[in-house]
Order: C-alpha cells, then structure tokens, then sequence
C-alpha cells in the first residue's frame, strides 16, 4: 500500500467582509489570485503527477473554489473531477474530518481547499502540531504509513511542511 498524501490548502486572500456582499460569495482580490498561482507552482514540484490517484476536493465558497481552480489548471487536474463539497464551508474540523474519511482507499492525494480555523484546526487534531494556516498556504502531511482515509483520526498524520508563497 502506498503511503497517503494530504494537501490541506487555505483558500486565497479575498475581497473584505461587507455589507453589500455575504461571506459565501466573496472573491478572490489580485494578491490572493497571485499568491494562488504562486503556491500552486511549488505543489506541482511535489505532486509530479496529477493523475486518477488524485482527488480534489473544495468549498463551494466563491474564494475556495477560484482557489481550487487554480491550483487544478497548474496541476493539469480536470476541472470536472473536482469534488465540490459544500459542507466544507464554516465547519468545524471533526465534520471536516468526516468527508475526510468517506475517500475511497484508490486516492493517494488528496489536496482539501476550504476555510480557517476549521483546516488548522484539522491539521492540529490529525498531526497533533499546531499552526495557523494563512491565505493560500498548504499544509502538506503524510499518513501513518497503512492508512487510508478512512481510518484518518487523531494523531495518525506527519505534518511535513507548509509551502508558501516565500522564494
């Protein structure tokens, strides 16, 4: 059994909170689109291949999405194999978790796009290391080695390194 791969990835910098537009639709603004492609050019470094191992799965939040999409068409992972998961949306890391294990054990990657605290949060339960994911950060982590998603809880997963946007 290969060894599982987990990208969790904060979606990018996005328009401000106001009133004439609601949280869910907020778009990504020119640095978070930046920092987007930028990030996503490092992963592509550390996923040599996006292929039918590899699973997408996204917020439907307008910034988690446009996120998702970009780092998809860097990858070269087709749009229409994203999974859009709208429960990802403001939850709490033990819902995340739980979409989490419902990926069949054929994935070995799987890059989650979605929202703080809710990713550092999972990141701190399943690797016991705490961080504060920022804008169009990923947090890479390898599971125990013989698990599979499904069998993903706390302190089963290796927190192996943030990439950023840093040179």
């Amino acid at each position: 059994m290969e060894t599982k791969s987990l990208y969790i990835i904060r979606h990018g910098t996005a328009e401000e909170h106001s009133f004439t537009k609601d949280d869910f639709s907020r778009d990504l603004v020119e640095k978070g689109i930046a920092r987007s492609h930028l990030v996503s050019e490092k992963i592509k470094k550390k996923i040599s291949l996006a292929d039918e191992r590899t699973l997408i799965i996204s917020s439907t939040a307008n910034r988690a999405a446009q996120t998702a999409l970009i780092f998809a068409r860097t990858l070269g992972y087709p749009e229409d194999r994203i999974m859009w998961e709208p429960s990802i949306y403001e939850a709490h890391y033990l819902l995340i978790l739980k979409r989490l294990n419902d990926i069949p054990a054929q994935y070995d990657r799987v890059l989650l796009f979605g929202h703080n605290p809710g990713l550092s949060d999972l990141v701190d339960y399943i690797a016991d290391d705490y961080i504060n994911l920022k804008t169009a950060h990923v947090a890479c982590l390898t599971l125990e080695e013989g698990l599979d998603y499904s069998t993903l809880s706390a302190n089963t997963a290796h927190l192996d390194a943030i990439v950023d946007e840093s040179i």
